[in-house]
């Protein structure tokens, strides 16, 4: 018990910035979802079952569209298929007599953020840090939301792009401590995003969808480091 409540708080202490952060950032979900007739508590169901920007934005794009529910569906399974890639990480950090029950709730709370800080945890991952972080940042993108669709467009324009940043700011705060002690990982990162950014403006491969993009370039990226850049047993001891 007194291990379970060590790494609980220690996942609430990690993910009160993520949770701030979400807050933050899904005020402009909530006023996309006010725009396409969505209200506070559908968005706010939304938010809780989905934590995902890009696949929430996505989904009411086809909303307001009239779009059918398979469209809605597919589009969601290809954006959102990268939470598989991470999940099947963070499941090699688990201990073997991790029960089913603690993996399938851990894997709802895989986010980009979450999936961030989780990784980074030494040695094995204990769920009820999982728990932590998710108990902090679950509620804070769906409460952003919520208040996003009740204030509607009543705030400036400035504030909805500050709002906007906070997102990608949050997550450079999650990668660039561990990219310091790293120069392997800090150079992986480094092409990881030169690649992104050319596979954004090239034809033909820039009309793909964002997340097939994503899961494609994370198993190439992730494969290819493996092979040049193989980690020595004793460092997974």
């Amino acid at each position: 018990m007194e291990q379970k409540r060590f790494w609980y708080i220690r996942g609430v202490r990690d993910g009160l910035p993520i949770g701030m952060g979400y807050l933050a950032v899904s005020f402009t979900l909530g006023i996309a979802a006010k725009n396409a007739g969505v209200s506070a508590t559908q968005a706010g169901v939304m938010s809780f079952f989905n934590l995902t920007s890009a696949g929430e934005f996505a989904a009411l794009s086809i909303i307001q569209a009239s779009g059918g529910y398979l469209e809605l569906a597919v589009s969601q399974l290809i954006i959102n298929l990268r939470y598989c890639l991470m999940s099947c990480a963070l499941s090699q950090k688990l201990s073997k007599e991790t029960a089913f029950f603690h993996r399938f709730f851990m894997a709802f709370g895989v986010t980009d953020e979450i999936f961030g800080i989780a990784v980074s945890v030494p040695k094995s991952l204990h769920p009820f840090y999982q728990y932590g972080a998710m108990s902090i940042a679950v509620p804070g993108w769906t409460i952003g939301t919520i208040l996003g669709v009740i204030s509607g467009n009543l705030l400036p324009l400035s504030v909805v792009k500050a709002m906007n940043i906070a997102l990608y700011g949050m997550f450079l705060a999650v990668i660039i401590p561990p990219a310091k002690r790293n120069k392997t990982l800090a150079g992986i990162i480094l092409v990881s995003m030169i690649v992104s950014s050319l596979v954004s403006i090239l034809p033909w491969i820039k009309e793909i969808s964002s997340g097939l993009k994503i899961i494609l370039l994370t198993v190439a990226i992730a494969a290819i480091s493996a092979i040049l850049f193989p980690i020595e047993e004793k460092e997974n001891e």
